[in-house]
């Protein structure tokens, strides 16, 4: 009963990335024959200085999205789970933005960024005489902006999957910490936290991965500008493969994408791994 389905997912998920791990070492526009340049698609990535750029832009979306994106959605899921008579209600709103198509959501806010006075966010702030900003104009907050609107649009999974992690904690270690006379902070920091460490864990290494692999914002937002300050690597394959016309190259910074992500994941589940068992 399971052969159809082990076919299709190797027919379409496995047999690609058999075939990329041959298209890196190929020159072809996937109209003309394949030609085999072995290890020089490679090279010609390495050596390409835009190459430098999207990586330090990704690496720094990564660590802006960890700093801003990575702790609301445990507080917003320990607020909820604190409103028990409306925890519904507010699992329903945060997880509403997720339900928005990607495209959508950030031509939705490309419009809350518009440079002048009458976008969105601009709007605020001539409330208070502050003079119009250009959000996704200026090198200083592009990508800071790219940050906030992909938080918005991804934290409800997160939360989500911590409040079902917070509903399984055992009652009894919130009412001992009560009889001890914690507070609510003291709870958490004590007793949710710690049930949650392996969760986090997790969630961490997934949003590492995931924000390493952006596209959406910086593709639809900017274009990758202001002058390539917002370029990531992904859009760097792009460009490769469907503004030059070289998918061998792509496919090599491809690779190498996934080797690095990879040996990054690798590293981090086994000097985690203690700990999460702990």
């Amino acid at each position: 009963m399971f052969v159809p389905l082990l076919l299709a997912f190797g027919y379409f998920a496995w047999w690609p990335i058999l075939k990329s791990l041959v298209l890196a070492f190929q020159h072809t526009d996937l109209v003309t024959d394949p030609t085999w340049v072995g290890l020089s698609n490679f090279r010609r990535v390495v050596a390409d200085p835009l190459l430098w750029t999207a990586l330090g832009n990704t690496v720094w979306f990564a660590v802006l999205a960890l700093v801003i994106g990575f702790p609301l959605p445990i507080l917003m899921a320990v607020v909820m789970a604190e409103l028990r008579r409306s925890r519904q209600i507010s699992s329903v709103l945060a997880y509403l933005p997720v339900i928005i198509p990607p495209v959508v959501s950030v031509l939705l806010w490309k419009q809350f960024y518009e440079p002048g006075a009458t976008g969105l966010f601009n709007t605020v702030l001539g409330w208070f005489g502050i003079s119009p900003v250009g959000w996704l104009q200026d090198p200083a907050f592009a990508m800071p902006s790219m940050v906030v609107q992909a938080t918005w649009a991804t934290a409800g999974t997160a939360t989500i999957i911590y409040l079902a992690a917070l509903m399984s904690i055992r009652t009894e270690l919130y009412d001992a910490a009560e009889v001890d006379g914690a507070s609510i902070l003291q709870r958490t920091w004590h007793v949710t936290l710690p049930q949650l460490r392996s969760v986090i864990l997790l969630m961490l290494l997934l949003q590492v991965i995931g924000t390493m692999q952006v596209f959406t914002e910086p593709f639809v937002m900017t274009g990758g500008g202001p002058e390539n300050h917002t370029v990531t690597l992904l859009m760097l394959v792009y460009n490769y493969a469907f503004r030059s016309g070289d998918f061998g190259k792509a496919t090599a910074l491809s690779l190498l994408l996934a080797v690095a992500l990879s040996l990054v994941s690798a590293v981090y589940l086994r000097l985690t791994r203690k700990w999460s068992e702990s």
